[in-house]
């Protein structure tokens, strides 16, 4: 039987699917999800590093002859994450289920990097230059879509944990205006840039003819020409996706209640910190033809542009934890509870 082509992992993590999952009809957990997941991931390290040549003989068969756009620089960029980041956070995640405390904020922010990272590399598997390589095996990537689907249900099901703040506190917060709130302010100022920008790359990689696009992918990001689609479509995603939700976010910080902020910013900035990982990544790769890689010469303006794009996300999470006053209820049945 053909192993099916995990995304960003190699057959023999399949083995151990059946060992953590179990072959009978019993339910999933997800202390075995992680489990499973982590071994990929460590995985999927080995290839990231086999790929820049720092070791050998462990995965090139089978990158070779198997998933052959795990040689792009995309994916070895997205392996290093996997191997790197989501490793880390399965452990911090299994260690906390094992001290029984709160693992769902970690959960939230590796459930969007996980969907990110999979969505982009399936859908630039399909229509970039490799879609000839795909064989019927492809479709057994589906499960590993569904699998954080679910794990990610599981996750907004679980009760979130509340500050011990009383009604006069949270109301105190929520009659602030916004130029009351400096940090706000210059969070608000952010993600407009950021909105723009996302704007201004979905009509770049959707050939608009203006001069300023023009001049855009040919003299500061020519990667996004390049014709794995892996660039195309995570633009396009950030288009569609992520500029809704940047719009969304502003009008957050400009209404008080909106308890729908604090999650789902965790879920975007886990997204777009993974997108703008291997979007800098392979934008400046050796793996990249030249062509396609970042010019010398705006080199430090694309790193700042791009940092600061992955920057924005992660403060508005940071500062949904750290002060969740201005997003929660005003109904004082929800307040002065603590769950965890």
């Amino acid at each position: 039987m053909q192993l099916p082509a995990v995304p960003g992992a190699l057959a023999p993590s399949l083995l151990a699917f059946p060992l953590a999952f179990g072959v009978s009809a019993a339910p999933c957990h997800p202390p075995a999800v992680f489990v499973a997941f982590s071994f990929t991931s460590a995985v999927d390290l080995i290839v990231s590093l086999e790929e820049d040549g720092f070791v050998s003989g462990f995965a090139e068969v089978y990158v070779r002859e198997g998933e052959p756009y795990l040689r792009t620089a995309h994916g070895i960029m997205i392996c290093y994450w996997d191997g790197i980041v989501h490793y880390g956070l399965y452990l911090a995640m299994i260690t906390a289920m094992s001290q029984r405390k709160s693992y769902r904020s970690l959960g939230l922010f590796w459930l969007g990097s996980l969907m990110m990272s999979i969505v982009v590399f399936l859908l630039g598997n399909l229509i970039g230059k490799y879609s000839s390589d795909i064989s019927p095996a492809f479709l057994l990537n589906v499960p590993y879509i569904l699998i954080p689907i679910w794990a990610g249900a599981r996750l907004f099901q679980q009760p979130r944990a509340l500050p011990c703040l009383t009604a006069e506190q949270v109301a105190e917060e929520q009659h602030k205006w916004l130029h009351q709130r400096p940090q706000d302010v210059a969070l608000v100022l952010l993600l407009v840039l950021e909105a723009a920008f996302t704007f201004f790359r979905g009509m770049v990689i959707l050939d608009c003819p203006a001069d300023s696009c023009f001049e855009y992918i040919y003299q500061h990001e020519p990667y996004l020409r390049d014709p794995v689609a892996y660039p195309k479509v995570q633009m396009l995603l950030y288009l569609f996706y992520v500029l809704p939700f940047f719009c969304l976010c502003i009008y957050g910080l400009l209404r008080p209640g909106c308890s729908w902020v604090p999650d789902w910013s965790l879920v975007f900035a886990g997204a777009v910190a993974q997108a703008q990982f291997s979007h800098l990544g392979s934008s400046l790769h050796s793996r990249t033809p030249f062509p396609y890689q970042t010019p010398e010469d705006v080199w430090w303006s694309f790193l700042v542009t791009n940092v600061l794009y992955a920057l924005g996300p992660q403060l508005l999470a940071l500062r949904c934890l750290r002060r969740p006053a201005f997003f929660l209820p005003s109904t004082p049945a929800s307040l002065g509870k603590k769950h965890q």
